[in-house]
């Protein structure tokens, strides 16, 4: 058979069989109205499109509704409604007393400065707080903690604002703190000769010494400088320097390890301010990712702007789980003077 004959057309030109029917009984009957107003069987989308076209008014918020004492709009019991049939039951052993959300930043302007956010970033961080407004009923109270970068803050800023207007949207009543900037969510650091800086700073220094030792040509470059070159040319042939940083040995590096003793220093002093509440903490990749592989004993991979790794501490503070990309892992939460200090 030919590829004429085998070909058929299949675009049709007449209306569907319902809305031929639709259209039917309106010219034959127009001042007969084709529906019930009082059939509550029709759909509420389907009522809404009715009363626009009648010009009949549509409420402006839904009617609260209450459960157990608590209110709430319907909307929010649309986006929250479980599948589940059985509802989880947990030993009290097992009960979470504190949740923490680790949430790296929007897509930000550039690394080689300490720009912000771009549009599309903002956006990010503010559909972030939208969702977090739907999870309340176990962490009614919010505390929004973040590193001190401009990227850092300005997502915490968007998240704080996406939470109230998520909360606004849907009749709920929370307390949320606003955002705040603490030193042990910074990024991970890098020695120089002017100082201690997180490693998007010290990129204007290395730019700075670079370009003096090639306009010069003389001299050898400082071993600080190396390992710096070499962060950077990783990142610009399309490697990943995180993953370098995690598994090489650098001498003028903030080490892996150092960042997660920070981040859980940090924590467990939120958790002593706050008890009950629930942690949001916007800050950099680097740490959350060595974070994520102290937790799962292996590399999960960079996360992704404004993707999160959820920290749940049990009841007795010795336990927690840490979530991250559908894998859940309990740790035991190291205590303070446990902590060792490798610069004593």
């Amino acid at each position: 058979m030919s590829d004429k004959k085998a070909f058929r057309r299949t675009d049709r030109t007449d209306a569907p069989l319902y809305l031929a029917r639709y259209t039917d009984r309106r010219r034959t009957s127009p001042e007969v109205p084709v529906h019930r107003e009082d059939d509550d069987s029709t759909p509420l989308y389907l009522r809404r499109f009715r009363d626009r076209q009648t010009g009949a008014p549509t409420p402006s918020r839904s009617v609260p509704l209450e459960y157990e004492g608590e209110r709430f709009s319907p909307e929010y019991a649309a986006v929250t409604r479980s599948h589940e049939i059985i509802p989880e039951e947990r030993r009290e052993a097992d009960t979470y007393v504190t949740e923490i959300r680790i949430i790296r930043h929007g897509i930000t302007q550039g690394y080689s400065t300490d720009a912000g956010l771009t549009p599309m970033g903002a956006w990010q961080a503010h559909q972030r707080g939208q969702a977090l407004s739907r999870t309340l009923r176990e962490w009614p109270n919010m505390r929004i903690v973040c590193a001190d970068t401009n990227r850092a803050r300005q997502t915490a800023e968007q998240i704080h604002r996406g939470l109230l207007d998520g909360l606004d949207q849907y009749g709920r009543d929370s307390t949320v703190s606003p955002p705040e900037a603490i030193d042990e969510l910074k990024n991970f650091q890098v020695w120089t000769p002017d100082g201690i800086r997180d490693i998007t700073a010290s990129f204007r220094k290395y730019q700075a010494e670079m370009e003096k030792l090639e306009r010069m040509a003389v001299g050898d470059r400082p071993r600080w400088l190396v390992e710096i070159d070499r962060f950077y040319r990783t990142q610009l042939g399309g490697a990943d320097p995180i993953q370098q940083w995690l598994t090489i040995p650098l001498m003028y590096f903030e080490s892996p390890q150092s960042c997660v003793r920070r981040f859980w220093k940090g924590f467990l002093r939120l958790v002593d301010e706050s008890p009950g509440q629930r942690i949001i903490a916007a800050t950099h990749s680097g740490p959350i990712r060595a974070f994520a592989t102290w937790a799962h004993g292996y590399d999960p991979g960079e996360p992704v702007n404004t993707e999160e790794v959820v920290v749940r501490i049990k009841k007795g503070g010795r336990t927690a789980t840490v979530s991250y990309r559908n894998r859940v892992t309990e740790v035991n939460v190291p205590p303070l003077d446990e902590m060792p200090d490798w610069n004593a």
